[in-house]
């Protein structure tokens, strides 16, 4: 359920909707809120399911659409400072789903903990008529921030989350007071080569992407896969059903994704936490350091064996050393 104040700020940034408009959103948010719950019914981990049930559909209003877009976030806590987390490529918000009542249980009641889920991805709905790129990602979220938040917040972005977090910061220093990155895609880990895909190859791409996650999921019940291994696929999968996800991928894969963002990371000013698994498979460990040498007010910590996910791996870990980062600053 939304809170009186939620709705207040989501009804004044709608005002101007017609009824006709409003009826249309609150059937899509019903279909939205109908497939979220057979998709979690998979669940069985009781922390993923805990976060599952926090999500929540606001309306978000923002220039990209004469529409509001039906938009899939969680909250916990209700202190007055925010902390947004973003997730990954191709992921949803329950890739927190045990970061996130370790920063419930670690940070004080002065923070209010925030995930959403991006445009484009996981559980937010996909307009047909969008176009879906780093550009209208950012849209996006700053409405989302001007209608929900209204104040400077600590971002969090993971993998991909992190470019997308180091782009909203560059754009909207008013927004975000710090920045935590999370084996963060910036110098590497993009696509410039995705505008060069053309259709059938674009379709066939991203339909191999589906598959190969579902294949692994589902082979790996037959081959031991732990308990802690097969939620943390399913929370990167659930969502791969939703109507427009094929669609919704191949724009964001033509549109090569932060492939420029690397000559833009020296602009950062705000306070800045670089967290790494030392045993990154998929970036490595050299653009940890670019990070750090770049980011002139910024503390660079490694997490053994944490891989590229060590919020998944090590939640406890990541979030002792993010209350540090966060107390000192």
């Amino acid at each position: 359920m939304r809170s009186p104040a939620t709705l207040e700020l989501i009804n004044k940034e709608n005002k101007n909707l017609t009824f006709k408009s409003l009826g249309a959103l609150e059937d899509m948010t019903r279909f939205l809120q109908d497939f979220l719950v057979r998709q979690i019914s998979q669940l069985w981990d009781f922390e993923a399911i805990a976060l599952a049930q926090k999500i929540q559909y606001v309306p978000i209003l923002a220039p990209l659409s004469p529409q509001p877009i039906s938009t899939a976030m969680a909250r916990q806590n209700s202190g007055k400072i925010p902390v947004l987390l973003l997730h990954g490529f191709d992921s949803s918000l329950l890739e927190f789903y045990r970061l996130f009542p370790c920063l419930v249980a670690r940070l004080s009641e002065n923070y209010q903990i925030w995930s959403i889920d991006l445009l484009g991805f996981g559980f937010t709905e996909r307009k047909p008529d969008l176009n879906y790129t780093p550009d209208t990602i950012k849209a996006h979220l700053y409405a989302f921030w001007k209608v929900l938040i209204q104040q400077p917040m600590i971002l969090l972005g993971v993998s991909m989350g992190g470019a997308t977090a180091i782009d909203f910061a560059l754009t909207y220093p008013e927004a975000v007071s710090q920045l935590i990155l999370v084996n963060s895609v910036g110098y590497s880990g993009s696509f410039s080569w995705g505008k060069l895909l053309l259709p059938p190859v674009d379709a066939l791409a991203v339909e191999f992407w589906k598959q190969r996650k579902l294949q692994a999921l589902n082979w790996g019940k037959f081959f031991g896969m732990s308990g802690a291994e097969s939620t943390a696929l399913q929370s990167v999968s659930l969502h791969l059903e939703i109507p427009g996800w094929a669609e919704a991928m191949i724009a964001f894969t033509k549109s090569g994704g932060y492939f420029d963002l690397s000559q833009k990371i020296a602009r950062i000013t705000q306070p800045t936490l670089i967290l790494w698994g030392d045993t990154d498979e998929m970036l490595g460990t050299k653009d940890a350091w670019k990070f750090q040498r770049d980011i002139s007010n910024s503390q660079l910590f490694w997490i053994p064996n944490g891989g590229h996910t060590p919020h998944l791996k090590y939640p406890e870990y990541v979030a002792r050393l993010i209350s540090k980062f966060l107390d000192r600053n």
